[in-house]
């Protein structure tokens, strides 16, 4: 088998076209046609470039009677991971399952100071007749106990979730014959439902305040307190949506290694991962130490409606950093 041959047979196992192949060879589509017409031959650079991409031995692109691919390996010693089409379809699986409980689980975190709140408001009223002590204890027993049924999903989904680490740690793999060809499909077919569950996730976060804001005109305090409850519920809703759906597109992308899991976005995803991870846990302590500190939890809670507005800000400026860099 000439290399010619060999190309085609190793482009097609892998579910890539002579755009994505001429794409990753950083090449012309016109240049990866020629190669596989037998009508010029890659330089010995390209040549080790395809033994790397391909996870093959130069030995076989060059050796016309070895027929057999001779499988290289990695740099930390593990043959190149194939995915197959069930190995594909089970990780989806999963992933749509985590991606529910993971939501859930952020929803219950979001609800988690809802009692606090409400009852932090009703101690203001004398009628109710239980103590502001009590009160305390009870809205602090309930946040504790959201969190704490919150925090075993997470770290569930994230041990059940280490099989496929290799996707999250952009470890090298490669699809299987057939297998992007069917992620791409599937992924067509599931855009029009990303996008509508986008759309009314935005919706129903958008109109969340409505109700807080509307009971800021009654001048009842209470009413506002139980209104900022119904936001914070109807936003919670509105991430659940956004975190179900985010889940099971990423799932997707990271198999294709499309949008923010493509070769060249690596280093723009690990700093915004650990950017967010930081910036979120300051607010929290800043929500936590404020309304403790204050007992302000009427207020306090629109430190992550300021943060939530900035993010996305601080989020580019790290797309800034890291473009200066390169």
């Amino acid at each position: 088998m000439i290399l010619a041959d060999k190309i085609i047979r190793a482009r097609k196992k892998n579910g890539w076209s002579q755009e994505e192949l001429a794409e990753k060879m950083k090449v012309s589509r016109q240049a990866v046609s020629k190669w596989e017409s037998a009508q010029t031959v890659p330089d010995l650079e390209k040549i080790l470039q395809l033994s790397a991409l391909f996870g093959v031995t130069t030995d076989y692109l060059l050796k016309d009677e070895l027929e057999e691919e001779d499988l290289t390996e990695d740099a930390s010693g593990n043959a190149v991971k194939k995915i197959t089409v069930d190995e594909a379809n089970e990780y989806l699986a999963w992933r749509k399952i985590a991606a529910r409980r993971i939501a859930f689980a952020t929803f219950l975190c979001i609800l988690s100071p809802i009692t606090l709140i409400v009852l932090g408001g009703a101690s203001e009223i004398p009628s109710f007749g239980i103590s502001e002590t009590v009160m305390g204890v009870i809205g602090l027993t309930v946040l504790f106990a959201f969190v704490l049924t919150a925090v075993p999903i997470y770290i569930y989904c994230g041990f059940r979730n280490e099989p496929y680490e290799f996707l999250d740690k952009n470890l090298p793999f490669e699809l299987e014959y057939g297998v992007r060809a069917l992620l791409t499909e599937r992924k067509k077919q599931w855009r029009d439902t990303y996008i509508r569950a986008n759309v009314i996730a935005s919706c129903i976060c958008i109109f969340a305040p409505i109700p807080l804001i509307l009971s800021g005109f009654t001048g009842n305090e209470f009413l506002s307190v139980l209104m900022l409850a119904v936001t914070m519920i109807t936003a919670g809703i509105g991430v659940f949506i956004f975190i179900n759906v985010g889940v099971q597109q990423a799932s997707m992308e990271k198999l294709l290694r499309e949008g923010e899991y493509e070769e060249k976005q690596k280093e723009k995803n690990a700093l915004k991962e650990s950017v967010g991870f930081v910036y979120w846990g300051i607010l929290t302590a800043v929500f936590f130490v404020w309304s403790f500190l204050s007992n302000d939890w009427h207020l306090s809670w629109l430190v992550f409606a300021v943060g939530g507005i900035l993010f996305p800000a601080v989020m580019c400026l790290c797309d800034i950093l890291t473009n200066r860099k390169k």
